[in-house]
């Protein structure tokens, strides 16, 4: 009886190391050339097919990772990730691409990309700013933004996606800004005046140039106002009207109560 065990695992050992051996039936990319492989992905892209362009650009990278398409499959899969919306695995496939091939031709791309994907994956912090309470909102997206095309601009300052990525940063300033100041809103809602200077001031000294600011400022003068702190208001007025000469805020009055974002 054991003999007849060990011959019957011998055997199954045996039919089971054959199949392996066996061609995958099931994958009909067996047998495609790197260049069939490339072009079936890039066909894919185009149709909007991009978890089926994903799998064609990792199988070509798995098959020929040596070959003259291997790493442009890998920007390639990076960019069908962020088009799929997987924001993970487009970081990861970027970061990746960057830590191995830190003098590619195209690495300036790569990072472009990076600060893309998290751009997008946080855009809505000002163009939703009706519908949601940004307090709520995590600004981890939008630093990681910023810092990628920081990291693009200070490393490719000639790179014809500077400019872009410059404009976003911009953008992303402003809107960090925007999320200090909701903070600030926040605890005015609230009556917590001194924690609410306190964001007010964060967000003018770690982002001077934002415009969201000028809401700041407006902040302050209200909680000092609350705080019957007389001085401190008045400076805080007089600062405000030397940035801000032309503030909507004034026409509207200093006294209300809305929330700062509604006041237009």
């Amino acid at each position: 009886m054991r003999s007849l065990a060990v011959s019957l695992v011998i055997a199954l050992s045996l039919l089971l190391s054959g199949c392996s051996l066996l061609p995958d039936q099931a994958d009909e990319t067996s047998g495609w050339s790197a260049n069939k492989l490339y072009a079936e992905a890039k066909d894919a892209m185009s149709d909007g097919a991009f978890d089926k362009a994903i799998k064609y650009f990792e199988k070509l990278e798995s098959r020929y990772p040596y070959g003259r398409y291997a790493q442009q499959a890998q920007i390639e899969a990076a960019y069908a990730y962020y088009k799929q919306g997987e924001v993970e695995s487009a970081i990861a496939a970027c970061d990746r691409f960057i830590r191995l091939h830190p003098n590619h031709p195209n690495v300036d791309y790569v990072y472009y990309l990076k600060g893309l994907v998290n751009f997008n994956e946080d855009l809505g912090m000002l163009g939703h700013i009706s519908n949601q309470d940004l307090t709520e909102r995590d600004p981890k997206a939008a630093k990681e933004s910023f810092d990628a095309f920081r990291d693009m601009v200070t490393r490719f300052p000639d790179s014809k996606y500077t400019p872009d990525a410059t404009a976003r940063m911009k953008y992303l300033i402003n809107a960090l800004a925007s999320h200090q100041v909701h903070v600030a809103n926040y605890y005015m809602k609230r009556g917590a005046y001194v924690a609410a200077v306190n964001r007010a001031q964060n967000s003018i000294k770690t982002y001077p140039d934002a415009p969201a600011n000028e809401a700041a400022l407006l902040i302050m003068v209200k909680a000092y106002d609350a705080m019957n702190m007389k001085d401190l208001r008045d400076d805080a007025e007089r600062v405000m009207r030397k940035n801000f000469p032309d503030s909507e805020y004034y026409k509207k009055g200093f006294g209300r109560t809305v929330p700062w974002w509604q006041l237009w």
